[in-house]
């Protein structure tokens, strides 16, 4: 099997980009290039919304990707990947972004070529929890919306994984609204799951199936988690009682950014 190569910006990652990641996986190893930011804004004619150290650390947090490099100056969009050295490789580029010019560049230079139609890329596949699974780290479960995903919550997760195996309880959308009120949450429960399960410091993710700030009780029940860990603004009473009648640790982090990397909060970015 070759390998597979993906470029673009990468910027504000979504649901359908992680999901096109996933796919060309399959095709092989997944090489992504990443766009610079000065490489952004001769294609674009503007800057990305996200810094190119911000992209970087997202899309290496990705569990598809297996190598990520940056792509620097002057480009033309459909120009053959910066490739080193004679290798068998697959471009994958989805149908909105499928053009002559690729595929002719991919065959001047003896490259297969794939285009990921819509019908490959529907769906946000969900992992079944298997409760039979040992490991020999302790478990460890966080909750929350995760609505706006970014950066922030690819470091807690990363900080979080380090105590143990993470498993991710995401609000449903019902319990969502009635915490957060209208307008919430912008992305459904299938996505923001998906999304986090995307992330490789994830072992497990799930939908939570109960009411308040406790909505995940029922999925902690079946986890059987050692460690309850929350960052600041997550850190609730009701968490907190829960823990201590149930005997689990409950582990509060506090809210810094990767370093080099701004502090993101999903509710400055709804709509950046």
């Amino acid at each position: 099997m070759s390998d597979a190569v993906v470029t673009g910006s990468f910027d504000d990652l979504r649901c359908p980009q992680v999901r096109f990641l996933e796919e060309a996986s399959k095709l092989g190893k997944l090489q992504v290039q990443v766009w610079s930011d000065e490489t952004i804004r001769n294609l674009e004619g503007k800057p990305p919304q996200f810094p190119l150290a911000e992209r970087l650390y997202f899309v290496r947090a990705i569990r598809y990707v297996t190598q990520v490099s940056v792509v620097e100056g002057l480009i033309e969009r459909d120009a053959i990947p910066h490739i080193a050295g004679p290798q068998s490789m697959t471009w994958v580029v989805d149908e909105p972004n499928d053009t002559a010019a690729k595929r002719s560049a991919c065959e001047s230079h003896g490259m297969a070529y794939r285009v990921l139609t819509a019908a490959d890329l529907q769906g946000f596949p969900a992992k079944a929890y298997d409760p039979t699974v040992i490991s020999a780290r302790k478990k460890v479960v966080v909750t929350g919306c995760y609505d706006w995903f970014h950066s922030g919550h690819v470091r807690f997760f990363e900080e979080v994984s380090e105590l143990g195996d993470l498993y991710v309880v995401a609000g449903h959308d019902e319990n969502v609204r009635l915490l957060k009120g209208a307008g919430h949450p912008l992305f459904p429960q299938d996505e923001r799951r998906y999304m986090a399960q995307s992330i490789r410091y994830v072992t497990q993710a799930l939908i939570s199936s109960g009411q308040g700030w406790m909505d995940a009780e029922p999925e902690i029940d079946l986890i059987k988690p050692d460690m309850y860990a929350v960052n600041e603004d997550g850190d609730k009473p009701e968490k907190r009682e829960f823990c201590q009648q149930h005997g689990i640790q409950y582990v509060v982090l506090k809210r810094t950014p990767k370093p080099g990397l701004p502090r993101r909060q999903s509710t400055d970015l709804r709509g950046f």
